[in-house]
């Protein structure tokens, strides 16, 4: 089986970054939605940034923002990728001179499949569990057997992952890279590293 990718989100405290790089987290996100727990200043994304180690590539999570605020965002901050878990259209996905995937929730009755081929020009795409009025972090998983066997992008997987159920979801599910954020925290933003830790080996030691 390929080695699995594993991303640690809403990356908040320059130490949570360095304990989730320790561990051998391939990325880390950072969260430029104002109502999201774990949103961070500009100023605060470029002391992590600037802390990090070489090799741990940097995503920027944006929710329906405007071409405006993502481009000040790129001006300040260096980001390696750009992740969109809004209602943004392609086209709003492109543009910005960086690779980018798109989030889509599942679990509202809509053709994965068919969303999923709407985003030609994505690099993957990351499916997360559909909660109405939440974009993303709801801490809950989704039915697995809804994703289709054979996507045309590589997968990340998110919604509801932890320590205890991600080998199940890599050995069910075959994604490229799993996202986890709530899953290894102690409070919101605040991550345990001994769960980040364990949730990276775990993902590494799945066959």
């Amino acid at each position: 089986m390929p080695i699995v990718r594993s991303k640690i989100c809403g990356i908040t405290r320059i130490e949570d970054a360095l304990a989730a790089a320790a561990a051998g987290a391939d990325a880390i996100g950072l969260v430029f939605y104002p109502k999201s727990p774990r949103a961070v200043s500009l100023q605060r994304a470029r002391e992590i940034i600037a802390a990090l180690p070489p090799f741990v590539t940097t995503v920027g999570l944006f929710v329906n923002a405007s071409r405006c605020e993502i481009n000040e965002t790129l001006d300040a901050v260096p980001l390696d990728m750009l992740q969109f878990h809004g209602d943004e259209s392609p086209g709003a996905c492109e543009g910005f001179h960086r690779p980018w995937f798109k989030a889509l929730r599942v679990g509202n009755g809509e053709d994965v499949a068919a969303q999923i081929a709407r985003y030609g020009n994505a690099s993957g795409i990351l499916l997360d569990t559909f909660v109405a009025g939440m974009p993303g972090g709801t801490g809950e998983r989704f039915d697995w057997s809804l994703i289709p066997p054979s996507l045309p992008k590589p997968l990340i997987l998110a919604g509801g992952l932890t320590v205890e159920n991600v080998q199940q979801a890599i050995a069910q599910v075959r994604p490229y890279a799993v996202d986890v954020s709530g899953g290894v925290e102690q409070g919101k933003g605040i991550k345990d590293a001994a769960k980040v830790a364990a949730f990276i080996e775990r993902v590494r030691s799945t066959m």
